[in-house]
């Protein structure tokens, strides 16, 4: 019985600060981390201490902008079939309290960027602040470009990656991975809109999908996908490899939703395109993370 309870209560916890976007989110951090030792060919055990605070300092601050979003958006999140059933919607945990826990947490998760440079502090705050406020508070329910105003925030985490263990980040191949990271998203949430059509109507959420229709939606995503593709070669700079992995892996994608729209209906398109976007993104995060730290090692 006490290890049931254990588990709900660990399981209460997870929900609220959203466990499976803090994972997500360490990934690109990662990159950006590694990407940056093997630029300035910075031995790992020299960054040891700056590589712990960047992970403990990113999963605190992410943590906290999941609670909050939780605690703001108790009402839609009530309505939709895949957010009904999260804690602060069925009321097992209080709303004031994570409140109290989210602050908690966002002051600690700087402080400990602080300790890897001051503008992975200020990075991390830019991340939660965008999230937060321009997003979860304002555009989220008043325009179709919520996604384009909340890929800001969802692209800090290779940012402060990048400048826990360096703090400039005006190379091009950290600012190719901030622009691919950003883009990305555009793609990657309109499918979600998609499968989840009826439920961001029942919500009210002006997801494009929703307000300006399939057509409208297909022609964007594939704009954003060929703007994503061009963005490879800003890892010219640092690694012709890195450059092509990138490049290929967006005409692949391109290839895909043309062909794919011709022949699936709209769920089955957005299905296909949502598991491409996390390959895309699996292949290219894994990539800069394996080639970076295998070229610091060798």
């Amino acid at each position: 019985m006490g290890r049931k309870v254990h588990k709900r209560k660990t399981d209460i916890i997870a929900q609220t600060v959203k466990s499976g976007i803090i994972k997500s989110n360490l990934i690109p951090m990662f990159a950006g981390l590694t990407l940056a030792l093997y630029t300035y060919q910075i031995e790992i055990i020299d960054k040891s201490i700056e590589i712990l605070f960047a992970f403990v300092g990113s999963i605190l601050l992410i943590g906290a902008a999941g609670a909050l979003n939780n605690v703001y958006d108790r009402d839609i999140d009530s309505v939709m079939n895949r957010t009904k059933n999260r804690p602060t919607v069925t009321g097992e945990v209080n709303p004031k309290t994570v409140l109290e826990l989210s602050i908690m947490m966002s002051i600690i998760g700087m402080i400990f960027l602080a300790f890897t440079t001051y503008l992975a502090a200020i990075l991390g705050f830019i991340g939660l602040f965008f999230y937060i406020f321009p997003y979860t508070i304002w555009s989220k329910r008043r325009t179709i470009y919520n996604t384009e105003i909340g890929s800001i925030s969802g692209a800090m985490p290779p940012l402060i990656g990048w400048a826990a263990i360096f703090p400039d980040i005006t190379h091009l191949a950290i600012i190719g991975l901030f622009v691919i990271t950003i883009i990305w998203q555009m793609p990657h949430f309109y499918s979600i809109a998609i499968r989840k059509y009826n439920e961001y109507q029942a919500a009210n959420i002006p997801m494009l999908p929703v307000v300006k229709g399939m057509k409208r939606t297909y022609l964007q995503t594939n704009l954003y996908i060929i703007a994503i593709t061009l963005s490879s070669f800003l890892f010219y700079s640092l690694s012709i490899g890195l450059m092509f992995v990138s490049l290929l892996l967006g005409l692949i994608w391109i290839c895909f939703s043309i062909f794919g729209y011709k022949r699936m209906n709209s769920k089955k398109w957005a299905t296909y395109m949502f598991t491409y976007s996390l390959i895309y993104m699996t292949i290219l995060y894994s990539t800069i993370i394996i080639y970076s730290l295998i070229h610091n090692i060798f």
